[in-house]
């Protein structure tokens, strides 16, 4: 019993800084396991933090259909082309398996110091380079936290499948780099691909498998817009309001 926790407590710190590549099947039911565990960032509907909670009660949909609000972050990588770099999310996800969404979604964690830092995002931008590290195999010298460019915050809520579901208020972080090296981890992701901007509207039409919610909504009420405007999104910052989509 004292050496099976002992694994689970070890695969978890690998978990969370990314250092564990390639899984055998008990691993990877481990892993699923240990990363519920993790620690989310409550937060009120201004984003100001309340305390912390476990992922699995941060994702865990209540009898009553609500779910703690908590802090996260998506990333859009793009390429200097200005193709979109999407994820299928693994089969082993929790939340949202097998759905398509953008770059890389994550939380920063309260156990990370560092991840909790609030000044300029700082905190955000440092869990977002190790997010994308590990589920995408991208070094972390390839991207540095002051790369990102910080856009804005959306809130929403989604209860998914019932059992498992979102409230977060996400940090939308823009990212445009080439000869970036990615190496996905099997166990996160099923698929990468680079998309155009043209070859979007195509692509969602082919597709045979659903959108996760922040993405759909992200898609449909700004994408295009930023998308539009890589070389000049300082003009479409909004570090102020936080935006409310349904």
């Amino acid at each position: 019993m004292f050496a099976r926790s002992r694994e689970v407590r070890h695969i978890a710190r690998e978990t969370l800084f990314g250092s564990l590549r390639r899984y055998t099947k008990m691993q990877t039911v481990t892993l699923q396991e240990a990363a519920l565990e993790e620690r989310c960032i409550l937060v009120d509907n201004q984003d100001r933090p309340l305390g912390e909670a476990s992922k699995r009660d941060c994702h865990r949909v209540g009898q009553d259909g609500n779910i703690p609000l908590h802090r996260a972050f998506s990333v859009f990588l793009f390429n200097q082309k200005g193709d979109l770099l999407l994820q299928k999310r693994s089969a082993n996800k929790v939340t949202f398996p097998a759905h398509y969404t953008n770059t890389c979604c994550s939380h920063p964690l309260a156990e990370i110091p560092e991840e909790m830092e609030e000044r300029n995002v700082m905190g955000i931008r440092k869990a977002a380079q190790r997010r994308l590290s590990y589920e995408l195999g991208i070094p972390v010298n390839q991207v540095e936290p002051n790369d990102f460019t910080y856009l804005t915050r959306i809130h929403y809520h989604d209860i998914g499948d019932g059992h498992w579901g979102e409230h977060e208020i996400d940090y939308i972080l823009f990212l445009q780099k080439e000869n970036i090296t990615l190496d996905p981890n099997a166990d996160e992701v099923s698929e990468v691909r680079w998309i155009s901007r043209g070859q979007m509207p195509e692509f969602l039409k082919l597709i045979d498998c659903p959108l996760t919610p922040w993405f759909r909504l992200i898609l449909t009420h700004k994408l295009p817009l930023w998308w539009d405007n890589l070389q000049a999104l300082e003009k479409l910052q909004d570090h102020t309001c936080i935006q409310r989509f349904q």
